[in-house]
């Protein structure tokens, strides 16, 4: 079925059903946009620039999964996919390589890691394919012109500071380096948290800070143990954090309250309040 870009007709779009057309279309479209009869704005962006667009549509993907509303996380996919055809259209114009080029290169790379569905090998567990999946990329790393035969070459150091670490554990628990027990874990927390008191008590503050970061490691191994996306709990205590504080301030607002100058015995009642009203 043909879509005329001179003339684009949106309803036609509802009647297409193969993904397979609607993607030839969108590519039809991110071409024109980059031509001299598309868009000012998208001819003038590369790589470079639009790499904060890429992190945000991420972000606000995992948002909409987070939201669990399939509407908004539709929306948000076809954001996400822009920005990979975007850059598929870009290198294609610099000659470097093609949207073709990036779909061959990941259906050969799902091909060769899932030995057990196309090769006719069998994988008895999901601890198996793990293990399988690490001895695959290993390889590839042998083979590859990226950074050393590492375990944790190819994790990008632009990750939040928790999902960073939660992948270097994830890794190297991969190789059986890891505690056995989740109650081990805890008790590193104290150990660790024993010695950023005692570092910041002797007000040695570089010190502390490494303390600090291995404080957070450990509790970041700890949720992992748990089966908790610390992430996502932290993003939520942060939320609760703000949900709370705005309803101080309307309870301050409504007692005709200066909230500014009430001094924190005050704020910490109407704290109470707030968390009593937002759980009940």
């Amino acid at each position: 079925m043909d879509f005329d870009l001179d003339s684009p007709d949106p309803e036609l779009l509802d009647r297409i059903e193969q993904a397979d057309e609607l993607f030839k279309i969108l590519l039809d479209i991110m071409k024109r946009l980059r031509s001299d009869r598309g868009c000012l704005w998208d001819r003038e962006q590369d790589h470079r620039s639009l790499k904060k667009n890429l992190i945000e549509e991420t972000y606000e993907t995992v948002e909409a999964i987070e939201s669990g509303d399939p509407e908004n996380l539709t929306e948000e996919l076809g954001d996400l996919l822009l920005q990979v055809v975007f850059h598929g259209q870009i290198a294609d114009e610099d000659g470097s390589f093609t949207t073709s080029d990036i779909i061959r290169i990941i259906i050969k790379k799902l091909l060769r890691r899932h030995p057990h569905v196309f090769s006719g090998t069998r994988a008895g567990s999901s601890r198996e394919i793990l293990a399988k999946w690490e001895d695959i990329k290993k390889e590839e790393r042998k083979n590859s012109k990226k950074d050393g035969d590492s375990i944790f070459s190819g994790i990008p150091g632009s990750l939040p500071s928790l999902h960073y670490a939660y992948e270097i554990q994830n890794r190297a628990s991969r190789l059986g380096f890891d505690w056995d027990d989740p109650v081990d874990v805890y008790k590193k927390i104290i150990e660790e948290l024993g010695e950023l008191k005692k570092e910041a008590d002797d007000d040695n503050m570089k010190a502390a800070s490494a303390e600090l970061g291995d404080l957070l490691f450990s509790i970041v191994n700890y949720g992992r143990h748990l089966g908790i996306d610390i992430e996502k709990s932290l993003k939520d205590t942060s939320r609760r954090f703000i949900e709370r504080f705005k309803l101080m301030e309307k309870i301050a607002e409504e007692k005709d309250l200066d909230f500014n100058s009430l001094p924190l015995r005050e704020k910490d009642i109407l704290w109470e309040m707030a968390k009593k009203k937002i759980s009940s």
